[in-house]
């Protein structure tokens, strides 16, 4: 019957390539063939949301002060994760003080800095209704522990302690910046950015991870866009479910000494597939200092800085 059923959709449509739904009616998943998205249309404008209807964030998509005026209504705390290990502390200055002038301003904003220096955590000066708790955490030899870890503490803070102290998460990089305002017009049940690499990028180049034998798999024939894994966010409950599964498939990777082509970034575009993100933010709340900026992006607002990375990382 799916066989069948398969090959009817197919002829009828002409499509050929394939995503994966989960149907909750039936709990079960089930392949539906679609073309693989682009954010550009055929005049190579941005489009305004993915083929599943949800909205594409970029200037001129949204008006920031009805926005954040509908959102201040509701009384939320938007909890903020950095991870500043080893020479990565370094970041965390400019990070927090370009945040406090564009991130979220006017909203009750708590971050959450996990280091294994918590000395050298600086003294930033915070706005009104803005908080900094610094939980010390183990050293790592390996940058790529430390891209694996994050999951697992993502997921035991929120169980522990988010929960009762705030609506919505956002797990950001530490080393970038913020350039422009950062506010309501991000905030959805589940949020992830469009890596600003492989925005113009055709599928098949896209770094998924290749491996069927990982958990992290995506076969060429699927997939939508390529998430970058220096933001993630949404409400508690939905970054909850994602951190605890990509855990748990980071685990069973491990069981079997595998680590993904790009650690905890591969498991969370896995993850997308399978449970589409609710808004996209566009490559404005996901750049890089070494990348011009082209015509289509109009300004930019978070980006990674420009770093030598043997200098940073503790391995190669």
């Amino acid at each position: 019957m799916k066989v069948h059923f398969y090959l009817f959709f197919r002829a009828l449509t002409g499509l050929s390539l394939t995503g994966l739904v989960y149907l909750g009616f039936t709990s079960r998943w089930i392949k539906l063939l679609y073309r693989q998205p682009s954010v550009f249309d055929s005049e190579g404008n941005f489009l305004p949301m993915a083929p599943w209807v949800a909205p594409i964030v970029r200037e001129g998509t949204f008006d920031p002060t009805l926005i954040d005026a509908i959102y201040k209504k509701q009384n939320i705390t938007i909890a903020t994760t950095v991870f500043a290990l080893g020479k990565y502390t370094q970041f965390l200055k400019n990070f927090l003080e370009s945040a406090e002038q564009n991130y979220f301003v006017g909203f009750r904003v708590h971050y959450y800095v996990f280091t294994d220096l918590p000395e050298l955590v600086p003294a930033v000066k915070l706005g009104e209704d803005h908080h900094l708790t610094v939980l010390t955490v183990a050293s790592s030899n390996r940058w790529q522990e430390i891209s694996l870890r994050r999951m697992e503490r993502l997921e035991k803070l929120i169980e522990s302690q988010l929960v009762n102290e705030a609506d919505y998460v956002f797990s950001l990089d530490v080393d970038t910046k913020f350039y422009g305002r950062w506010g309501a017009e991000s905030l959805g049940r589940l949020v992830g950015a469009i890596h600003p690499w492989y925005y113009k990028t055709h599928h098949d180049w896209f770094p998924y991870e290749r491996r069927p034998e990982s958990q992290a798999y995506i076969p060429y024939s699927e997939g939508d866009y390529y998430y970058g894994g220096a933001v993630i966010g949404g409400l508690l409950k939905d970054v909850y479910q994602l951190a605890k599964t990509c855990k748990e498939r980071l685990d069973i990777d491990a069981a079997k000494s595998i680590e993904a082509a790009w650690q905890e970034e591969s498991h969370l575009n896995k993850y997308f597939l399978y449970n589409k993100p609710s808004k996209l933010l566009s490559p404005e709340y996901l750049w890089d200092d070494i990348k011009s900026k082209p015509q289509e992006i109009k300004i930019i607002r978070f980006s990674h800085v420009n770093k030598n990375y043997y200098e940073v990382r503790p391995n190669p």
